[in-house]
């Protein structure tokens, strides 16, 4: 089926923006170039979004942790009179929207300007999977295979290390919206 739909087609094409028209062999290449460089560059800024967290949860450990506390919130019982973090959550009624809020406010607040950094990354991580997303919804086969090829260089490259008690014990280290 995917077969149909491919093409490869190299002169012709236009790429996300009428700006972005392809009219050359040279053109081409120096568009598949620059699709795996900014699939690369999107792996980095994953990475690089890892390491700010990382600090980030540091420096608030460090900020809420004074002495005999583990810097975390503790527990409070629930109907049942068993600790569940979620306290007495079970009390609220659904469209009280106390469960949400409650969860929204367990953890370390983080100050403003760590927010709005890790917003920002976070967004910019969001645009360039999205801009992927629509290079690869081309149909081209050679730009489907350097956006592919991109995003495996990029891990290769910046995934040369890993946390094996994090990964073992934390499922959810998700892309997020990531579309590759």
């Amino acid at each position: 089926m995917w077969y149909s739909y491919r093409n490869t087609q190299i002169e012709g094409t236009c790429i996300i923006f009428r700006s972005w028209y392809i009219s050359s062999k040279s053109v081409f290449i120096g568009s598949c170039i620059a699709i795996v460089l900014l699939c690369v560059f999107h792996e980095w800024l994953r990475v690089f979004q890892r390491k700010v967290d990382y600090r980030i949860a540091l420096a608030l450990q460090k900020a809420h942790s004074g002495p005999g506390s583990s810097g975390r919130r503790s527990p409070s019982p629930n109907r049942s009179g068993r600790s569940s973090p979620e306290g007495n959550l079970e009390d609220a009624g659904l469209l009280s929207g106390r469960r949400l809020l409650n969860t929204y406010l367990t953890g370390v607040p983080v100050p403003q300007t760590s927010r709005i950094l890790r917003a920002s990354i976070y967004g910019a991580t969001v645009f360039i999977s999205f801009f992927l997303m629509l290079v690869f919804m081309t149909y081209n086969a050679y730009l489907i295979a350097a956006t592919v090829f991109g995003a495996a260089l990029g891990h290769y490259i910046f995934g040369a290390t890993m946390n094996p008690d994090t990964i073992l014990s934390d499922g959810s280290q998700g892309k997020g919206m990531a579309c590759h």
